[in-house]
């Protein structure tokens, strides 16, 4: 239940002027309220304002078990490539509510510190959470396969892109297919020496996303092994769409590596 803003507004002034106890920090409802009001605040400033932080030191004043303002504190230093910080706030918030922030947190060190080893912790234990969850647009399975590919658990990583595939197909199997299960797939059988999976699920991904840069790439890194003479257009289309700023497609895509993620120079080696 959603309180009133107007009293909601009034209860936040009220609280940095008077005790904590005053204010039932238990409920849900007022720690919602506490935090949209709060949250607006610290958005009206911008992560790289002062502000940002000070609103949510506020709020964590009045009521310090608000999971997700811990989380809030985390992003401009996510931004800032501040790591150690991302996760000293990360940490609390799991610590806080382990069923809504484990996941994000496997994303963040999967994605963002490439410590695979923990993702995986932090996935598996998410899975028991929150079974059939997603985080930034995939399942858990996606990101625990990735963990895997990179870790050289080709085996794994296969078994987990297809439990990420069922669990996109559940029901009635009428959910579409993220694009990158697919690219990674075929990467995943790229590494394993299975070329003609590899090229099945490539050109799949494809046929959804025909300007992705590294589908085209690994297709044609398939095609330059199985001697098909189309490699090199391949190679040119991975290029130009790169060039024409075509991306993964991910979350904050623009400022990662993904893995398994090509760079200009490799793409242009290939020329």
């Amino acid at each position: 239940m959603k309180l009133p803003t107007i009293f909601i507004l009034i209860l936040a002034s009220s609280a940095e002027c008077f005790a904590q106890k005053q204010i039932d920090c238990s409920s849900i409802a007022i720690q919602d309220s506490l935090f949209n009001v709060y949250s607006n605040r610290a958005r009206s400033f911008g992560y790289d304002h002062p502000g940002w932080d000070q609103s949510y030191d506020s709020l964590i004043a009045i009521c310090p078990n608000i999971a997700e303002a811990y989380q809030e504190k985390g992003l401009p230093h996510l931004f800032n490539g501040n790591l150690a910080k991302v996760f000293e706030y990360n940490d609390k918030a799991v610590e806080l509510d382990p069923k809504r922030w484990t996941s994000y947190r496997g994303y963040l060190h999967c994605i963002y510190a490439k410590n695979y080893d923990k993702a995986i912790v932090d996935f598996e234990k998410a899975l028991t959470l929150t079974p059939n969850g997603f985080i930034e647009d995939h399942t858990f399975w996606f990101f625990l396969a990735l963990c895997n590919m990179e870790l050289g658990n080709y085996v794994k990583a296969e078994s987990f892109l297809q439990k990420d595939i069922a669990q996109q197909k559940r029901g009635e199997g009428k959910n579409d297919l993220h694009f990158n299960s697919l690219l990674y797939f075929g990467i995943v059988y790229y590494l394993m020496n299975e070329y003609d999976q590899a090229e099945k699920w490539l050109r799949d991904c494809l046929q959804m996303y025909e300007q992705h840069p590294m589908a085209n790439y690994y297709l044609a890194m398939t095609m330059k092994i199985t001697g098909n003479t189309q490699q090199k257009l391949y190679f040119e289309r991975a290029r130009q769409y790169a060039l024409d700023d075509y991306r993964m497609n991910e979350p904050n895509s623009q400022n990662l590596t993904f893995p398994k993620q090509v760079s200009m120079e490799e793409m242009e080696k290939q020329l």
